[in-house]
Order: structure tokens, then C-alpha cells, then sequence
């Protein structure tokens, strides 16, 4: 539809599209039943006028006026196409057959022509009817025109359409029969004059809404005439995007913005300036450069007697206002020659100037200053309606309280204001009928007639919402939603969401997936049923005006059922997993089977197999490595040789793999005997001869007696005999016969002089060793005699001690002792007390004797089955040790 190459072709002819590559001819399991031939002429038409208004979208931005121009084109076409273009005035839908007539103003909304025609009768007769009941002078009142439904433009009573005309308005009565053509068009190229008054013709055919940009190729320069190109017409103003540099002004200074349209922006160069009485020096922009300062001139004017009394100004102050010819206050007098410093005088005469009310004049004497304000004259005046008169002064307003009765022009509503003149006001309430669409109330001011049409366009669009195109409101009920060719949008949510074949845009639920399920069981085989996967939630239905209740429901996802169990024939074994023992089953079927054979499965010892008949196992990931839990266990006792080798047995029963170390203690004294050391089995039997030797020291003093002499072996710890017995070196006391003599000898010097005198010192006793060896002198008979004297004495001391001791003490213990031999008188009463307590004792004495027997008896019995228990434990340990 559309001329793109601007001068080369004058006419669109209609070319079927190229077919689709196989694999996108069927595009979707749901085109099966796609469409009468009205419906394909017709998303071929979409497709075309996409193509063609592509072109012009691209190349202007979205919100430029040519671009709203194109979408408003584009939207009547699509309607247009659709059959979706209804009458605003009748809301019946617009035929192909019907005569039309559309708003050349500025909504180009389309009506019948018998409707629009009777439109503007109502609205002429309406307006004879205002002209009769308020009459008007103006000759533009007077003027009958009437207004579009939609966009309210006025045309004149000679503008009411008499023919059907196509939409150019070239031919009359366009062929309604002709399938290759829109509907009210002649087919031919537009040719009405672009608004842009390019002095070119549009070149789309004939067409509904307002004529594109003009396409034409021209040469155009830019916005600073710096660059010059070749552009389409409609789109010759550009920017070149250098700076402007055009002269500002000031003329003084370069426009700095980037190439702009209209006038350049001021110039915003710093600079200090003067005022204009050049007083006061500032820094401003240039194009603020001439400015006044707040102080006045104050310079002498020429009669040298007064001083100017104007603001800031530039250039001469003037002749001085108080010479020359003058007259008194009011103007009656004149005076020549009077000085200019010297008041004129008064006339004495009446001011008789024209006060504020234009009627009375100032009834004051000649007077300096203004006159009264308000004139205070009283005169007789009506009110704006005539029906009262009163005196009132004359600056006041007479108004009564009187309410007009007369209804508006609306005829519907009184004009209730107060003292009318006549003139009632148009009505200012709104007029709230319900228009004809059913949907919404009137807005405008209360008028008589028939309301305008209601101007609001219910968009419908499909699913995704692409495609849509625009009814009257109030016709959307009769409409169904486009058929949009974009592809859905809705993710699959079933396995073959990327391999399923794609579908269009659609309202409802998607079609059900149509290829194999191809689930993978755990055992390996695959579904082969159709897809039941998982389904995603469906669109809402197509609904006009959806409710809230039903916008708020959100749509679920169907859930998917689960593959049957699977359905293949294997080969499966029995439960001990034997050779030559398989059975043909179904693969889901579960039930083991046992054949006949031996289980013949390794025992988790590792060193014997299982002699149960076929039972089931269970299979570790390794095949050589099978393990049951139902094979029988095996008791017998570990009987392997450890390594390294030793006396002490495998405690665990009968295991797989090595035996684990032996850990049992092996006692060990040290070579001097002093201390005995445990090691582990183990450790023990793995060290060398000579690091078990240096284990079992015990790194201190030797402790063993020497052979030849009392004292312990000095050195540390060592296998075998103590190192040189005889070179003992430590001191002894070396005493005569009667031990009176003594001194310090080395042991070995002892030794040898035991030796000297024929006696072994090995057979010298312990308190005879050392005595003997020194010769006894002189003073060892007087000190024998000191000691028998001594030893008198003590034995006197002795008998002395053994006599009673005599006086006071004496006389005391006898005392005591005559006391405790007094016998002293008991009386009855006090035996048989006595008596009794005896009694009470040797009962009591028995009773925990008793006692004492039996819960004993009981003791021994426990401690003895305390002792049976243990006993069983410890035999079950030591046959069954823990593994």
C-alpha cells in the first residue's frame, strides 16, 4: 500500500507471499482447522502492511508525529480489514456494502453516512432552537455549523456530506464487491495534498486516517546550514550534529550548542558590565549585559536648579518639566514665565474633571492631587433584571435578591441566579446520561439533544497482545479477539519443551505434546507411550471485561501422570545369582525366584563358602565381591599364623584378610631385677636382640649386691655379672676387737685385708665386716672400765624405780584403791532393773546374730551366682571373642 521509493512506482499490486519451507508450513498441531479464504486474504494482509510499515517505523523514533501518523494508519487498516469498524453514532457494525463518510478534521472516525446525516441536523436544529429563545448580534453566533461526534471540529451547515464518497473523495460510491481492495476505497493513489504544504501529494492508496509523511527525495540542509543532504520530505529538518557556530545577538559571540531547530539560545558568556548610568560594574551574561542599577540619576538637569528624578537610563536626562508654559491643578489657567522653582497657584475655580464613573465630574475647587476615588453622587438605578429601583450612590451596584426562573439552554435545569439580566449563563452541570454504549455516563456540560457518541476505543487484542486493533466502545461484545501469527509464548513443561513443534498465539490452554514420552526407567528401557508429561497453566479465556474475581485466579499447571511401570521382557536370575538358572520375566516384575543349587557364596571370612541352599544376596558394586546377609555365619575360631610369628593365638573368630597385631603384654624384668616392664606382643617380637636388651634396662643403679662385700653394683642397669667385684670403692669403718678404734677404709682395702688374714670376705658377716682389723691400745682398758662403772649405776637406778613411791602420791592411790573395794547396798528394785537390762541385751544380741546369719546366707548366695555369671562370660568371650 505504500510507495516507499518515493517517485518510481505510482501504484501497489498485491503479490501473493512466498511459501514457507516445509518444515514451517504445518507451524503448529492446531492450524489443521485455521481459516476460511477471508481470514487467510486477510493475515496476509497483516503480514504485507507489516512489511511495508516496517520500513517507516524503523527509520523514525516511536513518539514523533509521523510515527503516530503511521500506527493510527496501520490501525485503521488492521479494523478495516477485520470487519471490526463500527458506527460511533448507531454502534452497528460498519458493512462492506454501507455508503460512509469519515472526519477529514483529525480523528478520521467513520460513520454512516444516513447517520452522520441526521448527526448534523439534530445539531443544527439545535442550535435554530437556541437562536429563537436568545436572540445574539454577533454575526459568528449566528453562524450554524455542526461539530463530529468524536473529535468535536466544526464544520459549516454547506459541509453536511450529501454522497458517498471512497476515503481520497475522487470517485463516488466505491465498489464494495472487489475482494483485492480495502473496503470504502477506489483502489487508486490517494493524491490528497500532505499537511506539511510540501506542495506534494501523498502516494499510498486510497486510504482511512491521515496521510503519511511525505516520501519524496529532496535535498535539505540542516538547522545551522552547515551540511546539505538528501532526505525524504517529510523528514528534511535534521540536525547534523556539529556545533551550530551561528552568530548570536550580541553579534558578537558563536552559538555553541549542537545544530539545533528554531532560534539559538541567549548568550550565556561571563563578562562585568556597566549599568546603564554607568555607576555600578557587575559580572553578567552577555545577553543580560545592558541592565539598571537600583539608585536613581539625581543629575542636575539644565535649569540648574533641580536634579533628575527618573531611575537608571542611558543617554540625556532632559529639560527641566517645571519650565515653560504651565497651568493651575485643573487646567482652566495657564501661566507664562513663571520660574521653574516657583509652585503655579491655584485658580480658585471648580475642578470639574471627569471622575472614575465616567458619568459626573469633581465638584471640588481647584485642588492638587487626584480626585475622589468613588463617585458619591446618589442616583436612581435599576438592577440587572428591572425589577426593583432605588437611590443609591453611584459607585454602588444595585442587585435584588430576585432568583431567575428562566431553564437554561440545556431545558432542562432553571438558571437560579440572583438578579438576571437575561443573559442566563450556559449550564454547568454535567449532563450524566448514559450514553449508548451502555458502559459510561456523558461528561460534557448539560445540553439538550442527543448526547455525543461516547469517544473512548476499547482495544482488543490477542493473547499475546501483538495483534490488536481498536472498536467503539460499546461494540466490543460482537467482536472476537484476532488471530495473531506470532508464535506462543508459554513455555512447554514437559520433556520435549525445546523439540515440540511451535504454535500460535491462542487464548486457552496449549495443545496437548503429540511426540513419544522417551522417559528413561531406572532399569535402563525407555517409555513408548505418548507424551503425559507435565502440562503449563492455559491462558484466560477471551473475555471483554473480565472481572476482578476472575483477573485474580491464577492459572495452574496440570500436573503430568507417571509412566506405567515398564512393560519390556528380560532375562533375570535367581535370587543367588547362579549359573544357567535365568527366567524370561516382565522387566517391572519384581518377584524373585531360588533355584536349586547351593548358595556355594564366599562367607564374609573369606576363607569358607556357604553351604544353604539358593537364597537371595545382596550384590555390591564390585562383581567379584559378593556379600549376603542371609548366609550362614561362620563360628569357627581364627586359626591363622600371625606375622610375624608368636605364642599367643588370633583372639577374633574366623575373618578375612590378615590378623590384626597382637596386642597382648609380654612382662619383662630388667636385667638388675629392680622393675618389670610390659610391651606389646607386637612391639616386643619385632625389635633385635640388642634393642630388647636396651628396652628391658632400666637406665638406673644396678641394685644387686656385690659377692665379695655388702654394697650394691655402681653401675646402670646390664645384663650379666657385676663389672670388678673386687675394686669396691666404697669407704667402710675399719674397728678393732673391742670397737673402741675406728677408721675409714676404701672396700676394697677391707677385702684384701680379710684376705691377708686367711678369711674369705664372702663369709664374713655383715656386723663382723671390718672389725678385727685394727690393733687395740692403751685406752681401750680404761674406757672398758669407764663403761662397767656407767653401767652400775643404771642398774641401782632401776631397783630404786621399782619401791612403792612414798607421801602424798602414796597416800592418794590408796585412797583410791579402799574406795573401789567398798561394797556398796543395792535394794530390790534396782536387781531387777538390772536384770531386765540383761535380759533386753542377750535378746537383742541375738536378734543380730541372727539377722547377721541370714542376710550373710544371702550374700554368699548372690556372690556365688554373681560369680556363676561371670564366669559363663568370660568362657563366651574366650570362645566367641569379639571380631
Amino acid at each position: 500500500m505504500l510507495d516507499m521509493a518515493g517517485t518510481a512506482t505510482t501504484e501497489f499490486r498485491w503479490k501473493p507471499p512466498p511459501q514457507p519451507p516445509p518444515q514451517q508450513q504445518t507451524i503448529s498441531d492446531s492450524d489443521s482447522d485455521s481459516g476460511s479464504d477471508s481470514e487467510n486474504h486477510q493475515h496476509r494482509h497483516n503480514d504485507l502492511s507489516n512489511s511495508i510499515f516496517k520500513a517507516y517505523l524503523d527509520c523514525h523514533s516511536s513518539s514523533s508525529p509521523s510515527s503516530v501518523d503511521l500506527a493510527k494508519i496501520q490501525s485503521f487498516l488492521a479494523s478495516s480489514s477485520s470487519g471490526a469498524v463500527s458506527c460511533l453514532i448507531c454502534l452497528e457494525r460498519i458493512k462492506r456494502t454501507d455508503p460512509t463518510w469519515s472526519c477529514t478534521s483529525s480523528c478520521f472516525a467513520v460513520f454512516h453516512l444516513f447517520c452522520i446525516q441526521s448527526w448534523a441536523r439534530q445539531c443544527l436544529d439545535l442550535q435554530a432552537a437556541r437562536a429563537v429563545t436568545r436572540p445574539s448580534s454577533s454575526p459568528t453566533e449566528t453562524e450554524a455549523v455542526w461539530n463530529c461526534p468524536k473529535c468535536r471540529s466544526s464544520y459549516q451547515k454547506s459541509k453536511i456530506p450529501r454522497r458517498y464518497l471512497c476515503y481520497c473523495g475522487k470517485e463516488e460510491d466505491p465498489p464494495a464487491d472487489n475482494p483485492w481492495i480495502l473496503p470504502h476505497s477506489c483502489g487508486e493513489v490517494c493524491e490528497r495534498p500532505l499537511s506539511s504544504n510540501c506542495g506534494h501529494c501523498c502516494l499510498l492508496l486510497c486510504h482511512p486516517g491521515p496521510c503519511a509523511s511525505c516520501p519524496k527525495l529532496v535535498k535539505a540542509k540542516c538547522f545551522c546550514g552547515g551540511v546539505e543532504d538528501v532526505r525524504r520530505c517529510g523528514h528534511k529538518n535534521f540536525s547534523c550534529g556539529d556545533v551550530c557556530e551561528r552568530v548570536l545577538d550580541c553579534n558578537v559571540h558563536q552559538c555553541r550548542e549542537i545544530c539545533h531547530d528554531g532560534e539559538c539560545p541567549p548568550c550565556r558568556e561571563r563578562a562585568v558590565y556597566k549599568c546603564c548610568c554607568g555607576k555600578v560594574k557587575e559580572e553578567k551574561d552577555c545577553c543580560e549585559r545592558v541592565f539598571r542599577c537600583e539608585a536613581s540619576c539625581e543629575n542636575m538637569l539644565n535649569c540648574g536648579k533641580h536634579v533628575c528624578e527618573r531611575g537608571c537610563h542611558s543617554g540625556e536626562c532632559g529639560l527641566c518639566p517645571y519650565q515653560g508654559k504651565r497651568s493651575c491643578p485643573c487646567g482652566k489657567r495657564f501661566y507664562q514665565g513663571l520660574s521653574c522653582d516657583v509652585v503655579a497657584p491655584l485658580c480658585g475655580g471648580t475642578c470639574d474633571k471627569v471622575l472614575g464613573c465616567g458619568y459626573h465630574r469633581c465638584p471640588e475647587r481647584c485642588h492638587r492631587g487626584s480626585c475622589l476615588e468613588t463617585c458619591r453622587i446618589v442616583v436612581t438605578k435599576s438592577c440587572r433584571c428591572g425589577g426593583t429601583k432605588k437611590q443609591v450612590p453611584c459607585h454602588q451596584e444595585l442587585a435584588c435578591e430576585r432568583k431567575c426562573q428562566r431553564v437554561r439552554d440545556c431545558a432542562r435545569h432553571a438558571c437560579r441566579r440572583r438578579c438576571c439580566d437575561g443573559e442566563c449563563p450556559p449550564c454547568s452541570e454535567i449532563c450524566g446520561k448514559r450514553l449508548r454504549c451502555r458502559n459510561h455516563k456523558c461528561q460534557s456540560p448539560c445540553h439538550q439533544g442527543p448526547c455525543a457518541p461516547c469517544p473512548i476505543m476499547v482495544t482488543i487484542s490477542c493473547a499475546c497482545g501483538e495483534t490488536h486493533f481498536e472498536v467503539p466502545c460499546g461494540t466490543e461484545t460482537n467482536q472476537k479477539p484476532p488471530r495473531c501469527r506470532k508464535l506462543c509464548h508459554i513455555t512447554q513443561l514437559c520433556r520435549h519443551g525445546q523439540n515440540q513443534k511451535p504454535h500460535k498465539c491462542h487464548y486457552g490452554a496449549c495443545p496437548p505434546c503429540r511426540l513419544l514420552c522417551d522417559e528413561e526407567y531406572p532399569c535402563g528401557h525407555k517409555c513408548k507411550l505418548r507424551c503425559h508429561g507435565p502440562r503449563p497453566p492455559p491462558n484466560r479465556e477471551f473475555m471483554i471485561k473480565p472481572t476482578k474475581k476472575m483477573l485474580n485466579i491464577q492459572a495452574e499447571s496440570t500436573p503430568g501422570s507417571p509412566c506405567p511401570r515398564c512393560p519390556e521382557l528380560v532375562w533375570r536370575p535367581c535370587v543367588g545369582h547362579h549359573l544357567a538358572a535365568e527366567k524370561m520375566m516382565v522387566c517391572s516384575d519384581k518377584t524373585q525366584f531360588a533355584c536349586d543349587n547351593l548358595c556355594g557364596n564366599p562367607l564374609p571370612c573369606g576363607n569358607h563358602y556357604c553351604s544353604f541352599t539358593c537364597h537371595p544376596l545382596e550384590i555390591k558394586s564390585s562383581s567379584l565381591d559378593k556379600r549376603s546377609e542371609t548366609c550362614e555365619k561362620c563360628d569357627l575360631r581364627c586359626q591363622k599364623e600371625r606375622t610375624p610369628r608368636c605364642q599367643h593365638p588370633c583372639p577374633r573368630r574366623c575373618h578375612p584378610g590378615d590378623c590384626p597385631p597382637c596386642k597382648t603384654l609380654v612382662k619383662r624384668s630388667c636385667h638388675c631385677g629392680t622393675m618389670v616392664h610390659a610391651f606389646e606382643c607386637i612391639y616386643y617380637n619385632t625389635l633385635s636382640e640388642k634393642d630388647q636388651t636396651k628396652a628391658r634396662s632400666c637406665r638406673g643403679p644396678c641394685h644387686r649386691k656385690l659377692p665379695n662385700c655388702t654394697h650394691l653394683c655402681p653401675e646402670i642397669c646390664h645384663p650379666g655379672q657385676c663389672p670388678l667385684p673386687e675394686k669396691c670403692g666404697k669407704k667402710v669403718v675399719a674397728r678393732c676387737k673391742c670397737l673402741t678404734l675406728k677408721k675409714e677404709w676404701l672396700c676394697q682395702d677391707v677385702q684384701a685385708a680379710h684376705r691377708a688374714t686367711g678369711s674369705d670376705p664372702k663369709e664374713v658377716p655383715k656386723n663382723q665386716f671390718g672389725v678385727g682389723l685394727l690393733p687395740c691400745d692403751s685406752n681401750c682398758k680404761s674406757k672398758l672400765q669407764m663403761a662397767e662403772s656407767v653401767l652400775q649405776q643404771r642398774n641401782v637406778k632401776v631397783i630404786e624405780e621399782k619401791e612403792e613411791p612414798s607421801g602424798k602420791n602414796a597416800s592418794k592411790r590408796r585412797k583410791r584403791r579402799e574406795r573401789g573395794q567398798d561394797v556398796k547396798e543395792t535394794t530390790r528394785l534396782q536387781k531387777l532393773a538390772v536384770a531386765t537390762k540383761r535380759i533386753l541385751m542377750v535378746v537383742m544380741l541375738m536378734a543380730m546374730l541372727a539377722a547377721v546369719t541370714y542376710y550373710g546366707y544371702k550374700g554368699i548366695l548372690w556372690l556365688s551366682d554373681w560369680m556363676n555369671e561371670l564366669e559363663e562370660q568370660r568362657q563366651k568371650s574366650r570362645r566367641y571373642p569379639r571380631i
